[in-house]
């Protein structure tokens, strides 16, 4: 596994257990529809992004870092929403959002290294 790879899956699962721990604060708090969306989502970025670094072909690593992806565009829906209704402040919203998006470029840019490799 490359440095790149090690520090995109350490701040996958750092982030996934930030989400765990969200929805643990959710649960607290009675919320339970929107909660365990976020768990759904927020967790599958990691376990995509585990999957594609045992994809068998560049096309599969791809597609697996697409789905990632889209699990943090959803993951960043939802905590939107968690903080449009008040569940989570704007401070929790913001550091949150912030690690997501952060995934998400990482996401990005390995996706185009490899499509750059590919031609």
């Amino acid at each position: 596994m490359e440095k790149a790879d090690y520090v995109l899956k350490e701040k996958a699962m750092s982030f996934a257990i930030h989400i765990v721990n969200l929805y643990k604060y959710l649960a607290e708090k009675n919320e339970f529809v929107m909660s365990k969306q976020v768990l759904r989502s927020g967790t599958s970025i990691g376990a995509n992004y585990a999957e594609a670094l045992k994809a068998e072909s560049p096309n599969d690593f791809i597609h697996k870092l697409s789905i990632s992806r889209k699990e943090g565009e959803e993951t960043l829906y939802w905590l939107e929403l968690l903080f449009r209704t008040e569940y989570i402040s704007e401070k929790q919203y913001l550091s949150i959002k912030s690690d997501c998006e952060q995934i998400q470029k990482m996401l990005t840019s390995s996706i185009l290294t490899v499509l750059k490799k590919k031609k």
